[in-house]
């Protein structure tokens, strides 16, 4: 016989359960509270624009040619920046205790679309030093670029500023909030179900049906006392008795 399990069910499922699902949503939203604001370390960026041009001959046109050649060796750039010929020269100028590999991954390098202009992203858990990274690395690979591509028309767009009270893009509080909540009432949910699914207690007549394979026949409701003639006599006897003995 195959188990069919309605909506009905459902929802009654989930009401039985809802203190246990709000309790999980809560506790798991707490939890990202607590880590998100006492435990993850706030990441601060600072970005620059580099403009790279290849050198052209005085009086020279400079054709769309030249200008699509310089587009495919922005991926070239993008490279050369975080290599360790750059990075080395970083470290050292800014006396930083850490490794090419670590500074390396600390580095985004891309380009606007069809855009000879490269943006160069630093994250740090200092701003200080996210925007000091930014415009040395820019200012290193601007001087180095001319012996490694014979490259001389390197400009910097826009340097990396330190502004005031600069707000961390990492960690997003309101977001794993969000996520942790979402996550925690799939956890009550699913508990909800499991608890449901492992009770087997008989509670209904649909269960009996179900579990004998058998139609039910009649139903005996409860019966309280004051519908219950014997328990009625047996409560007046008991209350004669008691007036009587008072008597005496």
């Amino acid at each position: 016989m195959e188990e069919t399990i309605s909506l009905q069910e459902l929802f009654t499922t989930l009401k039985k359960r809802l203190g246990l699902i709000i309790g999980t949503t809560i506790a798991a939203a707490v939890i990202a509270v607590i880590i998100s604001y006492f435990f993850l370390t706030p990441i601060y960026q600072s970005s620059t624009q580099i403009l790279v041009t290849q050198q052209y001959v005085e009086q020279q046109q400079f054709t769309s040619q030249d200008i699509q050649t310089n587009l495919q060796l922005i991926n070239t750039y993008n490279a050369i920046i975080k290599t360790p010929v750059i990075l080395d020269q970083v470290i050292k100028n800014l006396d930083l205790d850490i490794t090419p590999a670590a500074l390396n991954a600390q580095l985004t390098v891309n380009s606007e679309q069809n855009s000879q202009v490269v943006n160069l992203t630093v994250q740090d858990p200092e701003p200080h030093k996210a925007v000091d990274i930014a415009n040395t690395t820019a200012e290193v690979f601007q001087k180095e670029i001319v012996n490694l591509m014979n490259v001389d028309n390197v400009n910097i767009l826009s340097p990396a500023i330190y502004v005031e009270d600069p707000k961390p893009v990492k960690p997003n509080k309101q977001l794993n909030i969000a996520i942790a909540a979402v996550i925690g009432l799939m956890v009550g949910v699913g508990i909800a179900f499991l608890l449901e699914y492992l009770d087997t207690t008989v509670k209904t007549e649909q269960d009996i049906e179900e579990l004998l394979g058998l139609p039910v026949l009649g139903l005996v409701s409860p019966i309280s006392d004051k519908d219950d003639p014997v328990a009625n006599d047996a409560q007046q006897k008991g209350s004669k008795a008691h007036v009587k003995k008072a008597h005496v």
